[in-house]
């Protein structure tokens, strides 16, 4: 009985053993990498929790909700019925704030994603080419580089005139350097690596070689920066927002609503403090999100 017991506990340990080395797909290595990091993890339950803000607002929350005024609670205090308070003309804060995700996530989402196909195209071009192509791409970001991004935010929204797709486009164009860099420096250092030398001795052409092996092979340090991207964009668009350029009242976007309190800051902290909280929560999420995703995709952190 007790060789018996023996054989059994040393099949129950090979099968743990194989179950832990087993082979893992790229997404559940990642995600078996990244999970060890809390803080990657609790960010990324954030920004969960912020995607279902975003869908409930979408579904449940009408534009009379967010307008609903009530002069009997003109800029009252947070209760069991407001929970964040109102507004100085008697509007539920915390509806307004959970309607204003739609704003912050859908800029963060959609600038990012047009500033990274324009640098990731731009970067791989630069990085692969090099000689005239990389100098003419390379002075054109630093000059684009060399332009304070909130200053040429404020520009474009003047020039081209407030609303949400303006200040889309006024953001991404401030965040297309930082794209263009980093696929540069990530191209050159597998252009000339045995898969792309293979290519070449197939017939693939220059452009098939760009798409097909090189920017695949080069996508992780992109992959970080875009998780972090986006939570500077919606730090961009609340500052544009505060300062007057960003989406045009009455819409509750989250800096457009701390520059509606800062006036009443002292008498109704509530109205500044609210929409400044969930800003800063949801760049930081995006941001310890970024540091989890940059460890797990680190070569040199594989066990």
């Amino acid at each position: 009985m007790t060789g018996i017991a023996a054989d059994k506990n040393k099949s129950a340990r090979r099968v743990l053993v194989s179950r832990q080395y087993a082979k893992r797909s790229n997404i559940g290595e990642l995600w078996h990498r990244m999970k060890r990091n809390k803080g990657a993890v609790v960010g990324l339950a954030i920004i969960i929790m912020m995607l279902l803000m975003l869908f409930y607002s979408l579904i449940f929350i009408s534009r009379a909700d967010i307008t609903a005024m009530d002069a009997y609670n003109r800029s009252a205090k947070p209760s069991w019925e407001h929970p964040f308070g109102t507004d100085d003309r008697g509007r539920d804060l915390f509806v307004r704030i959970i309607y204003g995700t739609r704003y912050s996530l859908i800029i963060g989402v959609v600038a990012v994603g047009a500033t990274l196909f324009i640098g990731l195209l731009l970067g791989a071009l630069a990085g692969y080419f090099g000689g005239a192509v990389d100098e003419i791409i390379m002075r054109l970001s630093d000059i684009l580089a060399s332009i304070p991004a909130i200053l040429m935010g404020m520009v474009i929204v003047v020039v081209l005139g407030q609303s949400l797709m303006n200040l889309i486009i006024a953001i991404s164009v401030t965040g297309i350097p930082a794209f263009i860099r980093i696929t540069r420096a990530s191209v050159m250092t597998v252009k000339n690596d045995e898969f792309v030398e293979a290519a070449r001795a197939v017939g693939m052409s220059n452009i098939g070689i760009i798409f097909l092996e090189v920017i695949p092979n080069c996508l992780s340090p992109v992959i970080v920066t875009v998780t972090t991207r986006v939570g500077i964009v919606i730090l961009e668009s609340a500052v544009l927002s505060y300062l007057g350029f960003g989406i045009p009242v009455p819409e509750p976007e989250w800096g457009a609503l701390i520059s509606a309190g800062r006036n009443v800051i002292r008498t109704a902290p509530h109205l500044s403090y609210f929409p400044g909280i969930f800003i800063m929560i949801t760049v930081l999420a995006f941001n310890i999100l970024g540091d989890g995703l940059r460890d797990a995709l680190d070569p040199k952190l594989k066990r």
